[in-house]
């Protein structure tokens, strides 16, 4: 897939490290250091995806009509000037939760706008015939990093304190900017508008196409819920853990590390078992099967046993995302003519942001009012319903006016790019 796709992958990976060796980082912080209560951890994670999702709206139809690589490189030192604000402040004993509240804004915001600009770029880069294989490949990193990053951010946290996984996923950022400006494989920006303005009507765009398309629409509707699902239980996960039933931290980085094996497996699968059984099939199938392994946390319990639940629960379910979220991100990308994916892509994560936001809100309401656990339980349950929101009958194929390659007027010649 050529020179292109090998430093975007590999900007992706050592960002994608640096995250995950900084899992957990903030509710940490939120706990030990400041003291904080569930609700507050729960507020801190969901006030930073919903100011952050609001202040992305105009970003899609802005990065849509600019040059992707400079949106990427800006959004990664925007990341990296922020991170490094939190290990700077807590050394001068300045940290507050206000703080850590600002910055979990403004990452996410330009989270949302990197995956906008990543996301138009993939398709300029990479044929839609291997659209499978480069998500694939992406896939698999994620979750070797998500197996690898927590363990050894825990012993950091343990060997040198609660601020250093927040250092090193800074410079993450900065070296995943430094990769990105090695790319040499030109770039692609959507015609402007003749006066250049950006219209009002523009900021729905994203979304009124989601909701034309058939099976977009489905999708959409059921990666929003499941996602929002999953997230609103993982700052009760932390308050539970590391709470109430006093794991370690490197126990607590091993639970989420751990079962990100079987991501690896997954990913690495999914594209054997399209060959095999057919997109639509395996994508239905294993989207089924995420939706009934999260219930399984309702049995977390303290000590070996409670540490055993989690990571047997997180790896099924993790195997099973594994496998369904390439063809998910395939089948997006495919559907979307490259004119409109920052767009899209941008409406796709700001809905996202602003659900996991809500519904972190709620579950930090309902595990004031009963516990962590019956809330993380309540999730569960409502998971079930999900997979009822996946398109039913196999995708027509997507319009070849979308493909990496076409003729588009204004648009330079090449082929386009993303991660989710």
């Amino acid at each position: 897939m050529g020179t292109g796709f090998g430093l975007l992958w590999s900007a992706y990976a050592v960002s994608t490290y640096g995250t995950w060796i900084a899992f957990g980082a903030f509710p940490l912080l939120a706990v030990r250091v400041l003291d904080a209560p569930a609700f507050a951890v729960s507020l801190l994670e969901a006030a930073g995806l919903a100011v952050a999702a609001l202040a992305a709206v105009p970003l899609g139809p802005w990065a849509e009509h600019r040059a992707k690589r400079p949106v990427m490189i800006t959004m990664d030192l925007l990341r990296f000037l922020a991170m490094a604000s939190v290990p700077l402040a807590y050394l001068l004993g300045l940290l507050s939760y206000g703080q850590l509240l600002l910055v979990s804004v403004v990452t996410g915001t330009a989270n949302i706008a990197f995956t906008a600009a990543s996301g138009a770029y993939l398709k300029h880069l990479v044929h839609r015939d291997h659209l499978l294989v480069a998500n694939a490949r992406f896939e698999g990193t994620s979750w070797v990093a998500t197996a690898a990053g927590p363990p050894l951010g825990g012993a950091l946290v343990r060997l040198f304190g609660p601020v250093v996984t927040v250092a090193a996923d800074a410079v993450s950022y900065l070296l995943s900017a430094l990769g990105i400006l090695r790319i040499r494989a030109g770039d692609v920006a959507a015609p402007r508008a003749q006066d250049g303005r950006l219209r009002a009507t523009e900021l729905l765009d994203g979304w009124r196409f989601i909701l034309r398309d058939a099976v977009l629409r489905r999708l959409f509707f059921n990666s929003v819920a499941v996602g929002g699902l999953i997230m609103a239980t993982l700052p009760l996960l932390a308050v539970l853990l590391l709470g109430e039933y006093h794991f370690p931290a490197w126990q607590y980085g091993l639970a989420f590390g751990l079962p990100a094996v079987g991501g690896f497996a997954g990913a690495r699968l999914s594209s054997r078992l399209v060959h095999r059984y057919g997109r639509h099939r395996v994508m239905i199938v294993s989207g089924w099967l995420r939706s009934l392994f999260p219930l399984g946390l309702a049995f977390t319990r303290p000590g070996l046993a409670g540490l055993l639940t989690v990571i047997a629960v997180e790896g099924l379910l993790i195997t099973c995302m594994g496998v369904f979220n390439p063809l998910y991100a395939t089948e997006r990308l495919q559907r979307t003519p490259a004119e409109r994916a920052a767009r899209v892509l941008t409406a796709w994560s700001v809905s996202g942001k602003l659900a996991q936001a809500a519904l972190m809100v709620v579950w930090g309401v309902l595990a004031t009012l009963t516990s962590a656990l019956t809330a993380i339980a309540v999730s569960g349950v409502l998971l079930l319903a999900t997979p009822l929101l996946l398109p039913r009958r196999e995708p027509q194929a997507a319009s070849r006016s979308s493909e990496p390659g076409s003729p588009r007027p204004g648009s330079s010649t090449g082929r386009r790019i993303s991660w989710r």
